[in-house]
C-alpha cells in the first residue's frame, strides 16, 4: 500500500476540520461566492455536447414511442382492472 493510500485510508489528510475549504468560504464575501458559482456554471455548461439534429430526432422518437407503449399499458390495465371490478361487485 503506498503511503499516499495510507494516508487517506486513515483520514489523515483533511482531518483538521469537518468540511474542507470551510475557512477559504467564511473569507470570501457573499458577492465573490456568487461570482465563484457563475463562474463553474459557464465552465460546466461549456462541456455540454448538444446532440445533432439525427440524434435529436431519434432520441425524440424513442421517447414518444415510449410513452405511448406506457399508455397503452396502464389503459389496457384500467379497462381490465375496471371491468374486473364491475363483475365483482355486480356494476
Amino acid at each position: 500500500m503506498s503511503e499516499s493510500a495510507r494516508a487517506a485510508a486513515s483520514g489523515a489528510e483533511g482531518a483538521g476540520s469537518a468540511r474542507p475549504g470551510r475557512d477559504d468560504d467564511a473569507r470570501r464575501g457573499v458577492f465573490a461566492r456568487i461570482a465563484l458559482f457563475v463562474r463553474q456554471v459557464v465552465a460546466e455548461l461549456k462541456k455540454v455536447v448538444r446532440p445533432t439534429r439525427s440524434e435529436l430526432m431519434t432520441y425524440t422518437t424513442v421517447v414518444l414511442v415510449f410513452v405511448a407503449v406506457v399508455m397503452a399499458f396502464v389503459t389496457v390495465l384500467d379497462l381490465g382492472i375496471g371491468t374486473l371490478v364491475g363483475w365483482v361487485f355486480g356494476g
